[in-house]
């Protein structure tokens, strides 16, 4: 229910999944007892946290209770928490103005919305959060599922794949590095790079939008640039569909990958429509005998021409793997990081933490994942409101700082003529005072001491910012060469009153010597290990 005129605290129910390989649970343990401070009361489905290692006793000491069947859960429950979309057996229990949270795709599935909005459900929807929104990342199910899915793929593709990812030299001879080539960065794609880069293999990686260049080579990836100018960036953060130039430009180059990999990983998905085909079958041909491929579109189609659903088959010697259930196959991790993103949206919709959960249509957020409200079709949603740009600042205000700081008044702009010469003038008449008078070994060691400080400043000024830390490291392991002195009393200590030898001198001189390598070694270290953050 979304009325948050109940007095009593609403129920949150969680069924178990009939999606067949599903082994994931829309909620663990560990978040039931947070629900729980939230003011709701928790029901789970006997059985339904088993696959993924969560007992029902796990479940009741934690504060929840446990029913024995859906009917039984279905009709107790106002919320319902579901990780797959619920099914045509499970929509005939759904109550009249139940809240469904989990993933639906509406726009794969027109005929499941239909039929949950005949029953007034007020449903949310997962995989349409708004995320470009920067306070959405916590409830974002899809980057949490993806990053679980692209670490599967390539322990999958490791499994299948015959020696080493990484290379070594044994006495039985050199074994190279795996090369792994990844279709597709996104979320899942670059979870496949670091994951197999990791593993000492050496991956490639290609992807339309090509912002993620710079992910791709921080995970240890490198970057295969299409041959072809054009930005692939969709809204949302997906990548759209490209042009047929584009995509002849792309095929080109993914024959040439797959000639020289030993395993692909392809992930290209685009909101809405088929997954595109990139692995054709001649380039599954032209891979060596024992390369691996796995297809992690599989559920939308596939990538590669030759992928069989939830299968793994071999095709010219190649091993091709559709598996579609990837994220359940880590079923513990990947519940657990999907409970905690429904945690924190039932805490967007419970700010007041009372037990009624309020679905906001004026919050941003949850009006992008709301797809259906109370029986009406509310997808997709409207575009996000855009914040309006700055007001230009008046035309006048630099013309007024200009002429504050001509008369003296300000702290910006270069000093006028006339004052320089003054100031010059002043410095050249205490230079003469001090030539004068001064003794002539001073008048050296004061002329060396003001050119020291005039090479330092300019030295200083000329620095790019982003090295001044490195900068003052190396100059500060210089200063250090008053260490000379320190070894110059110890080499002739001091001669006490008696004539002899001072050993507090020498032992202080001693002290000093070590406290001075320190900071020069310790500032060489720094400035060595700060100016590595800049090479590439």
């Amino acid at each position: 229910m979304t009325d948050a005129s109940h007095s009593t605290p609403q129920r949150i129910g969680v069924p178990r999944e009939t999606f067949p390989l599903e082994k994931r649970v829309a909620t663990v343990p560990e978040v039931v007892e947070k629900l729980i401070k939230l003011g709701f009361e928790v029901v789970i489905e006997s059985g339904a946290g088993e696959p993924a290692q969560f007992s029902d006793d796990s479940y009741r000491a934690a504060g929840a209770s446990v029913v024995g069947s859906a009917a039984e859960l279905w009709a107790a429950a106002d919320i319902v928490l579901k990780v797959r979309g619920p099914s045509s057996e499970e929509v005939a229990l759904i109550r009249p103005g139940t809240t469904i949270i989990s993933f639906i795709w509406p726009a794969q599935h027109p005929e499941l919305m239909q039929q949950l909005a005949d029953k007034q459900a007020t449903v949310l929807a997962m995989d349409c959060l708004p995320r470009t929104l920067s306070r959405a990342q916590k409830m974002d199910a899809l980057t949490s599922t993806a990053g679980v899915s692209g670490y599967r793929a390539v322990i999958e593709a490791a499994n299948a794949f015959g020696r080493y990812f990484n290379g070594q030299i044994t006495a039985a001879g050199k074994v190279p590095p795996a090369k792994v080539f990844v279709a597709g960065a996104g979320v899942a794609g670059l979870a496949a790079i670091g994951t197999a880069a990791n593993l000492g293999a050496i991956v490639r990686a290609n992807d339309t939008r090509a912002e993620v260049a710079d992910q791709v080579k921080s995970l240890g990836g490198e970057f295969i640039k299409v041959d072809y100018e054009e930005d692939g960036s969709g809204g949302g953060g997906y990548a759209k569909v490209m042009s047929e130039g584009f995509q002849a430009a792309q095929r080109q180059m993914y024959a040439s990958q797959a000639k020289d990999a030993d395993i692909i990983i392809t992930t290209a998905l685009i909101p809405g429509k088929p997954a595109p085909r990139l692995i054709t079958e001649e380039m599954v041909k032209s891979m060596k005998p024992g390369s691996v491929i796995v297809d992690m579109a599989a559920e939308q189609g596939g990538n590669c021409e030759l992928t069989v659903r939830d299968e793994a088959v071999v095709r010219h010697g190649v091993t091709i793997i559709g598996y579609t259930d990837l994220a359940s196959r880590l079923a513990k991790q990947s519940s657990t990081l999907y409970a905690t993103n429904l945690l924190r949206l039932i805490e967007e919709l419970c700010k007041a933490k009372d037990g009624k959960a309020f679905v906001n249509m004026e919050d941003d957020a949850i009006r992008g994942l709301t797809v259906i409200k109370d029986g009406a079709i509310t997808w997709p949603a409207p575009p996000l409101k855009t914040q309006p740009a700055p007001a230009p600042k008046p035309a006048t205000a630099p013309a007024a700082a200009e002429k504050k700081s001509a008369h003296g008044h300000g702290s910006a702009g270069p000093l006028p003529a006339k004052t320089l010469a003054i100031i010059f003038a002043i410095a050249a008449v205490a230079f003469w005072f001090v030539g004068a008078y001064a003794p002539e070994a001073f008048l050296g060691h004061f002329t060396v001491f003001v050119l020291a400080c005039f090479i330092g400043y300019m030295v200083v000024w000329n620095v790019t910012p982003a090295l001044h830390t490195p900068l003052m490291s190396v100059t500060n392991a210089i200063s250090s060469i008053i260490a000379i002195g320190a070894l110059v009393q110890i080499a002739s200590p001091a001669a006490g009153t008696d004539g002899r030898p001072d050993s507090l001198i020498t032992w202080l001189a001693f002290a000093a010597l070590v406290l001075t390598a320190i900071n020069m070694f310790g500032g060489f270290a720094v400035t060595r290990r700060m100016l590595a953050m800049f090479r590439k």
